[in-house]
């Protein structure tokens, strides 16, 4: 997962509007959101890579979504997958400021990740490359590829235009939520950000959306939790052709 962008507990309606996109290479193999065979209880897509996940969502009302943090003169070469982390919290039963409490003592062996978990109780945010775990107030977040609500150009933009159409909105325009994760709009030169992957790389990871011929968005999600708990999750994914990007299929689950 690359952007994150989410309300939390600031809607009339719902304490959770979350709205993701996936960036991965096109040739990594990934399963689509589904019931897991192996863990019934868990809804998610599936890294058939490292066997984790980057977002995914309980029966019971657990939720938890990971972001990289782009840092390539850190990169480890042999760490575990991150989307472990999130497998984890989804099929266990730690209460999620426990779990990234126990996930901060070996954070160190991960490349660098944001990670936020939660429950019916609360939801907290972890970074490996900060410290400490933070329980998370009403607002409006997002994390991209470094710390959370960091001052990039497409976190900045994603949370306005995320902010704009929640304002005033009691029912949830679904199709307004994909166009703001469909936003190809790149900000001007001077404003990219320096991670060290170069200013092309800089330039094609600006927008919300973002393609390349050898990588860019796979899969964008939206997940709606209402004041009683009541669960809906869709996810669009993305198919890289010949001819340019196509829209794959459309999945939507409702919880409880």
């Amino acid at each position: 997962m690359c952007l994150i962008l989410f309300s939390y507990q600031t809607h009339p309606a719902y304490r959770l509007v979350l709205a993701a996109n996936r960036d991965e290479f096109y040739d990594r193999p990934t399963a689509a959101m589904a019931y897991w065979k192996d863990h019934p209880d868990v809804l998610a897509g599936r890294d058939l890579k490292g066997n984790g996940t980057w977002l995914g969502v309980t029966r019971s009302g657990r939720i938890a979504a990971i972001t990289n943090y782009r840092d390539p003169a850190a990169l480890m070469q042999n760490a575990p997958s991150r989307g472990i982390l999130i497998r984890d919290f989804l099929t266990g039963n730690s209460s999620p400021q426990h779990y990234l409490a126990e996930v901060s003592k070996i954070g160190a062996r991960y490349n660098g990740f944001n990670l936020i978990a939660g429950d019916t109780s609360g939801l907290y945010y972890y970074s490996n490359r900060s410290t400490g775990v933070q329980q998370l107030k009403p607002g409006i977040y997002g994390i991209s590829n470094h710390l959370i609500d960091t001052a990039w150009p497409k976190v900045q933009r994603g949370k306005a235009l995320l902010q704009h159409q929640l304002n005033g909105h009691e029912n949830i325009d679904i199709e307004k939520i994909w166009e703001i994760l469909a936003d190809r709009s790149r900000p001007v030169d001077a404003k990219l950000p320096n991670t060290g992957v170069g200013f092309q790389w800089e330039r094609i990871l600006s927008p919300l959306f973002i393609t390349s011929p050898d990588y860019g968005t796979r899969c964008t999600s939206i997940v709606l939790i209402d004041t009683s708990d009541h669960i809906t999750m869709l996810e669009r994914t993305f198919i890289k052709t010949a001819d340019g990007i196509e829209t794959g299929e459309t999945r939507q689950y409702k919880l409880k």
